[in-house]
C-alpha cells in the first residue's frame, strides 16, 4: 500500500490513505478509540469504532504504548476540530512493534535526564519545531548565497595549524607521529577558494575546545563562512544585514506552525529588516560607561576589551533589530585582520549582535593583504611559520583587498526559534561534559 503523509492529508480528503507512524498518544470511550499518530512531517487524529475493525485490531490497538509503531487504513475526513484539521477514520490497522515503558512520559523531566535520552528527546513536538526550523535556515543560507553568487568550496575538518589561536584545539593523532587539529573554522581556506572563484563558502562542522559551559557555547557546531575577493568592511556589513534579514524571513514564511508551537513573538523577527544600525567601538564602550553611570550595568568595562554577554545585551537593548558594532581594538581580534588606516590600533572588522540577549551572531571582517605585516603576526603570535606558508602564497600571488564573516548555525537557530540554549538546536549536542548519546 502506498503511504501517505500526514502533511499531504489535505490533498486527500474523503479518499482511502494509508499512514505509517507511531503513537503519539491514545485515549479511548467506550467503542471509540483516537489513536494520534506521528510521522515525522506532523501529527494526525484517528478515529477508531470498535464495530468497524476486526476484533484482534481492536484488542492490538487497545494495549499499545506510547510510541508503538503502527501502520493504519482509513478514509481522511475534514474537522477544524482535530490537530493539524483532518481526522481519519481507521479502517484496518498493522501494528508493528508494540511498545511498552517509553521513557519520556508526559510528566516533568529534568534536563539531564532529557540530554540522556536525547535520542528519543528528538521525537517531541518542541524539539521538531526546532529541528525543522534549523532545517530552513540550512536552506536559507544556501539558497541566499548561492543566489549572491558563491560557490560552495568546503574547507578541510582536519588542519596542520590554529587559525585563532593554539589554545582552543583539538588534538588528534595523524600518521607517523604528526599531530592534526580539528578546524576552528574554514576561513583561511576560504581566502584562498576566494581568490579562485571571486565569492566562495565553505559550510561544515567546526570544533572548539573551550572549557565553557554557557548556554551560547558548544564544542562541536555547524558554521557557514562567506568570502569575498576585492571586498571591504563595509561589503561584509551590507552583506550580513541582507543574509540575516532573508533567513528570518524564510523562517517567518515557511515555519509558522512550528514557531506556533514554540510560542515565539513573531514580531521580534518581523523586526529583522535592513538596514541594521551600526555602531563603532568608540561608541559601544560610552553606550556601555552611560550604562554604568545609571546603575544599569554592574559589570565596569574599560575601552580595549572584548564585550561579555551581559555586554552585548545591553548594547542590543537599544535598538530594534540586530547591531553592527565594527572596528574593536586589533589586540583583541584575529592576527590576519586588516587595520583601520586612520587608526591603526583598530581592527576591521565586525560583530553583528542579536536582539533579545542572544548575542554575537556573525563575526568577521576585512582581511590583511601585507606579506609582511602578515609575517610579522604570525611570529608574534608564535605560530607555526611552516604550516602557514601556503596561506601567506595568497599574499604573494595577486593578493587584493578581500572580507568575510562567519556565522553559527545554532546561535542563529536559537534566535530564531526563541530559546534559552543552543544544545537543543542540533540533534546531537556536544559540549564540556556531554560526550553521549
Amino acid at each position: 500500500m502506498q503511504q501517505t503523509y500526514i502533511n499531504q492529508l489535505a490533498n486527500h480528503v474523503d479518499q482511502e490513505v494509508t499512514i505509517k507512524g507511531w503513537l503519539y498518544n491514545l485515549r479511548s470511550s467506550g467503542k471509540l478509540m483516537f489513536p494520534q499518530l506521528r510521522d515525522g512531517t506532523g501529527v494526525v487524529q484517528c478515529v477508531v469504532l470498535k464495530k468497524s475493525v476486526a476484533p484482534e485490531t481492536w484488542e492490538a490497538l487497545q494495549k499499545l504504548g506510547q510510541e508503538s509503531a503502527v501502520i493504519v487504513r482509513g478514509a481522511v475526513r475534514a474537522d477544524e476540530r482535530a490537530p493539524g484539521g483532518f481526522e481519519v477514520d481507521v479502517t484496518q490497522a498493522e501494528v508493528v512493534q508494540a511498545v511498552d515503558g517509553y521513557p519520556i512520559t508526559p510528566k516533568e523531566h529534568g534536563t539531564e535526564f532529557l540530554m540522556d535520552h536525547r535520542h528519543l528527546w528528538l521525537r517531541s513536538r518542541r524539539q521538531h519545531a526546532i529541528l525543522k526550523v534549523r532545517h530552513t535556515i540550512v536552506r536559507a543560507v544556501r539558497d541566499f548565497l548561492d543566489t549572491e553568487g558563491f560557490t560552495l568550496c568546503d574547507a578541510p575538518i582536519l588542519t596542520p595549524a590554529a587559525c585563532e589561536g593554539t589554545t582552543t584545539l583539538f588534538e588528534v593523532d595523524y600518521f607517523d607521529d604528526e599531530k592534526a587539529y580539528l578546524t576552528q573554522s574554514g576561513q583561511l581556506y576560504n581566502e584562498a577558494t576566494a581568490a579562485a572563484f571571486g565569492k566562495a563558502y565553505c559550510f561544515g562542522p567546526t570544533f572548539r575546545a573551550e572549557r565553557s559551559k554557557t548556554r551560547r557555547h558548544l564544542t562541536e557546531f555547524w558554521m557557514v563562512e562567506p568570502e569575498m575577493a576585492y571586498a571591504t568592511l563595509d561589503d561584509v556589513m551590507d552583506l550580513s544585514e541582507r543574509f540575516l534579514s532573508s533567513i528570518a524571513a524564510r523562517v517567518l514564511a515557511e515555519r509558522g506552525e512550528e514557531l506556533k508551537i514554540l510560542e515565539r513573538d513573531l514580531t521580534k523577527l518581523e523586526q529583522i529588516i535592513t538596514p541594521f544600525p551600526r555602531l563603532h567601538y568608540d561608541e559601544a564602550v560610552r553606550l556601555l560607561h552611560e550604562g554604568q553611570e545609571r546603575g544599569e550595568l554592574e559589570t565596569k568595562f574599560e575601552w580595549g576589551g572584548d564585550f561579555g554577554a551581559p555586554d552585548e545585551a545591553y548594547i542590543s537593548k537599544k535598538f530594534d533589530r540586530p547591531v553592527m558594532v565594527h572596528r574593536y581594538p586589533a589586540a583583541i581580534k584575529a592576527f590576519y585582520m586588516a587595520r583601520d588606516r586612520e587608526r591603526p590600533e583598530l581592527a576591521l572588522g565586525v560583530d553583528v549582535l542579536a536582539p533579545e540577549g542572544y548575542g554575537e551572531v556573525i563575526g568577521g571582517g576585512e582581511r590583511a593583504t601585507s606579506l609582511e605585516y602578515l609575517e610579522q603576526q604570525i611570529d608574534e603570535h608564535h605560530l607555526p611559520r611552516e604550516a602557514f606558508e601556503w596561506y601567506l602564497d595568497l599574499r604573494r600571488y595577486g593578493s587584493v583587498p578581500h572580507a568575510g564573516f562567519g556565522m553559527g548555525i545554532e546561535r542563529c537557530t536559537a534566535w530564531m526559534c526563541g530559546i534559552e540554549h543552543v544544545r537543543e538546536t542540533i540533534p546531537f549536542p556536544r559540549m564540556l561534559y556531554r560526550l553521549r548519546p
